[in-house]
């Protein structure tokens, strides 16, 4: 799967709604400047957010976009979806809901190994929720007490030093994971 810009401005959007508070709510404009990210691109990014039911739109003084769900009840899955559509690692019938099928199926020798990795990834990104993203993200200009970062950046976020063994480190599956079942 590749996450396009798309996907990662959807995730730091609903990262940035989720910091303001069950009933908080933030205009896209205060989005757009502090994320460095256009305000024509953010009102792109929105709309799919808002068909999926993960945020709404609050009209009038103070108004913004809020979430629609609990930051706990949101998955980065969920986003990414409502972002980009699919998760699926490729492009093949055989793995794609909406489709009838792949005529090459029964003699594809690939198909379950697509479909194991596409099953990894599911259950990857939907293992961490909003919530958890904001057990780590720093508030705007704000540094964490008590929590180790690393140097390197990613997107403009900070990175939890995996070496002090933060959740992100221990929620992350063995690097000699099995192929899973379906392969």
């Amino acid at each position: 799967m590749l996450v396009t810009t798309k996907g990662r401005y959807a995730m730091r959007l609903m990262i940035r709604i989720a910091q303001q508070g069950p009933d908080g709510k933030v205009p896209l404009r205060k989005v757009a400047e502090e994320e460095d990210i256009s305000l024509k691109y953010l009102e792109q990014v929105v709309r799919p957010l808002m068909a999926a039911g993960l945020v709404r739109s609050v009209r009038g003084k103070g108004g913004g976009y809020a979430l629609a769900r609990e930051a706990s009840e949101i998955r980065a899955g969920d986003v990414l979806r409502a972002a980009e559509g699919s998760t699926v690692p490729v492009a093949c019938n055989a793995l794609e809901d909406d489709v009838i099928g792949c005529p090459r199926k029964g003699e594809c020798t690939t198909v379950r190994f697509w479909a194991g990795l596409d099953q990894v990834i599911e259950e990857y990104v939907d293992s961490a929720t909003l919530a958890d993203f904001l057990e780590y993200a720093p508030e705007p200009g704000m540094a964490i007490e008590g929590a180790v970062w690393a140097e390197r950046r990613c997107d403009g976020m900070l990175i939890p030093d995996a070496a002090q063994g933060d959740g992100i480190a221990r929620r992350r599956k063995s690097r000699d994971a099995r192929v899973p079942q379906t392969w």
